[in-house]
């Protein structure tokens, strides 16, 4: 009974969906894809990459309309975190290697729920969303991409679709640090001191809105053309790293609660001192070695090299009375209902330095590969919802 329930669900609907719109049932798509790891040459455009298929009954397709890229797109384009990454989509080592390929990239996604599994309740058909793709899934440069319901939120109602895909992956990767690992919340935050370094990038400019929608009080690094920028975000003080030192500068300022590092490097060696000690005071880095050293190691011995170093690293600064974290982005659906909820209060807005087209994608890697971003750089893959 339960079988021919599912043969139904799955059969009928899809066609009938299909129908609306295209003329027969469809298994292929145009995307972006990539056949191996490298440089911008490696991007191919395609009209015969795999249509979506729902394999489990709590995930939802989606219809991209707009699709954000990231660092982390460029970065997995010449292979970056291909072992772990591997090692996520096939634990059991199963399929052969290279079987992650043709790979589509793309972390944010604005778009339309086409077609639900049985177990979703949350969402509908024609339901406008957003989410932030986990990395080892195939992403939004496509016209569908498949998700599992918990990683998908409501679209916030002001927000274009194109707006709209500036955000889940920062955001997501923002509220990771600052509240999973960092412990913020909105109703501990007030009067908190916080610092952000690096913060005219996508997960900066988002952190710097948050965390001062939350009361605290912001302080950012940044090159001196970003400073009205982030200024126009909520930050207090902008301290300039293309003026000399960075860390004299801060030093001479009232210490932190907590320190959001997005520039890595040799940060840490001055950035903690920094920190108010014996206080709780947090340093959460977003640029951690753990991908590299499971691609160079592989992913047992990877993992334990991780496991080690971060230990090492935080007992030596608990000795002197501050806490070091390292942050990771984490899907969540959840997460994304707060952040909606905060841009349509008005509290958060979008990013977008530069849009492009769907035939531009190679145009728009080569813009963040550049680096120096004034926010996000987004895809255009649909046209409004004319076409659904």
């Amino acid at each position: 009974v339960i079988r021919q329930r599912f043969s139904v669900h799955s059969s009928l609907p899809r066609c009938a969906r299909l129908l609306s719109t295209s003329s027969r049932c469809r298994t292929v798509m145009p995307a972006w894809v990539i056949d191996k790891y490298g440089s911008n040459e490696v991007l191919r455009f395609t009209k015969n990459a795999s249509f979506p298929i729902i394999n489990y009954p709590n995930e939802v397709i989606v219809k991209v309309f707009a699709a954000g890229l990231s660092p982390i797109d460029v970065a997995m384009r010449g292979g970056y975190g291909a072992a772990t990454l591997s090692m996520k989509r096939d634990p059991l080592n199963i399929k052969q290697s290279g079987s992650e390929f043709p790979l589509v990239l793309g972390r944010d996604v604005s778009g339309v729920i086409m077609e639900c599994g049985l177990d979703v309740k949350h969402f509908r058909e024609g339901d406008e969303v957003w989410a932030a793709i986990p990395p080892w899934k195939q992403g939004s440069l496509a016209e569908f991409v498949l998700l599992s319901a918990n990683e998908v939120s409501h679209k916030p109602k002001c927000l274009s679709h194109i707006e709209a895909a500036a955000i889940p992956y920062v955001a997501t990767t923002a509220w990771s640090a600052l509240v999973n690992t960092g412990g913020l919340r909105k109703d501990n935050c007030a009067n908190k001191r916080i610092l952000i370094l690096g913060g005219s990038g996508g997960v900066g400019t988002f952190a710097v809105q948050m965390v001062k929608a939350w009361g605290a009080h912001v302080t950012v690094t940044c090159s001196q053309n970003a400073e009205q920028f982030l200024r126009g975000l909520g930050a207090d003080h902008v301290v300039d790293y293309t003026a000399g030192p960075v860390e004299e500068p801060l030093s001479a300022l009232e210490k932190f609660d907590l320190i959001l590092d997005n520039v890595g490097g040799d940060t840490e060696s001055w950035a903690l001192k920094l920190l108010k000690p014996w206080s709780g005071a947090k340093y959460v880095t977003l640029v951690t070695p753990f991908m590299q050293n499971t691609d160079r190691l592989g992913v047992a011995d990877g993992m334990m090299q991780s496991a080690a170093t971060v230990a090492s690293k935080a007992l030596k600064h608990l000795m002197k009375g501050v806490h070091y974290r390292w942050g990771f982005f984490a899907p969540s659906g959840c997460a994304l209902d707060e952040i909606r909820d905060m841009v349509d209060a008005k509290q958060i807005r979008p990013v977008v330095e530069e849009t492009f087209s769907f035939s531009q994608v190679p145009q728009a890697f080569e813009k963040v590969e550049k680096g120096h971003a004034r926010g996000k750089t987004v895809v255009q893959i649909s046209k409004g919802g004319d076409d659904v």
